[in-house]
């Protein structure tokens, strides 16, 4: 697992990673979440060992990564994809980093045909595509076997065939109960991926919890009401105790789910065209809870001719 304590990183008068701590455990995958500039990806290198620590620590397996005898083993990484040598073939950016590691070159197919370039294997990789070369970046994550796995916008450049390979590809590795760690920026994606959730903000951590948990707790959900007669449909909400929300002819109801909502209004004899749980998504939770900590916020134009 990967484990940090106290782990701080500063710039100058910067604090780019303020006194996180948590752990990332096998068998499920974590969602690494936070806004541009919230200190994720300066994690993700002393998790690597690129960066090291002003103060704390971060272990990988009870070690720092860079004590490793063949790291490629222990953690597999996709941080730049593209820091490829653009004059190498794909087998061969493999070939070179399989030997550093003792890793057997039979893994260099292996991996290949995991990935879906094994028909470009002797193909430069300065001619790939984003999306080749993503695919590639995920082939040397892969290489080792790595009991612990990195990934940083996996999706990234890839199609929906390839989104849809990567999150399986997320929650097989974690079904095999490996430790998984992926960060993106898409809420949608981190919605059907990730089990746990670690999100951070301006360098501090603002929540360590499960999926469900997270949702539940910095976004709401409401039952939504359509009658034609809405007067008498809120006053009858209100009058049993519920918290109602009126916007135009749509009710917004808390304190009672779906069915019993349907049942006060059917007893009462009112007419319901709609009854609809509304659950919030993890976008909404994940906006609600960084609204603060967003280090470049814009603004919506004041008239649709304000952007050129």
């Amino acid at each position: 697992m990967i484990v940090a304590r106290g782990l701080t990183k500063t710039y100058g008068p910067k604090t780019a990673v303020d006194h996180l701590s948590f752990t990332v455990g096998p068998g499920r995958v974590t969602g690494f979440l936070g806004p541009n500039g919230a200190g994720k990806s300066t994690t993700m290198r002393m998790i690597l060992g690129l960066d090291r620590p002003t103060s704390g620590s971060v272990t990988v397996n009870g070690r720092s990564y860079a004590a490793s005898p063949a790291p490629l083993r222990e953690v597999g990484a996709l941080l730049e994809a593209r820091a490829l040598h653009p004059g190498r073939s794909a087998r061969d950016h493999l070939r070179w980093l399989a030997a550093s590691n003792g890793i057997p070159r039979t893994r260099i197919d292996e991996v290949l045909d995991l990935v879906g370039l094994e028909a470009v294997a002797e193909q430069r990789v300065g001619r790939f595509s984003l999306g080749m070369g993503q695919r590639l970046g995920i082939a040397v994550a892969l290489l080792g076997d790595p009991p612990v796995v990195v990934l940083d916008e996996p999706v990234n450049g890839l199609d929906p065939e390839g989104i849809r390979w990567v999150r399986n590809l997320a929650r097989e590795l974690a079904g095999q109960g490996r430790t998984v760690l992926v960060s993106s920026h898409l809420m949608s994606e981190m919605a059907l991926t990730a089990d746990h959730l670690i999100v951070v903000g301006r360098g501090r951590m603002l929540a360590d919890c499960s999926m469900a948990d997270f949702i539940t707790e910095h976004a709401s959900s409401y039952v939504r009401v359509r009658s034609p007669r809405v007067s008498d449909a809120e006053a009858l909400l209100r009058g049993n105790g519920l918290d109602v929300d009126r916007l135009d002819d749509e009710l917004r109801v808390r304190g009672r789910n779906a069915a019993e909502i349907g049942e006060l209004l059917g007893g009462a004899g009112l007419y319901v065209h709609e009854l609809a749980l509304v659950q919030s998504s993890l976008e909404d939770a994940f906006m609600t809870l960084t609204a603060d900590s967003v280090e470049y916020a814009t603004h919506p134009a004041e008239t649709a001719g304000a952007v050129r």
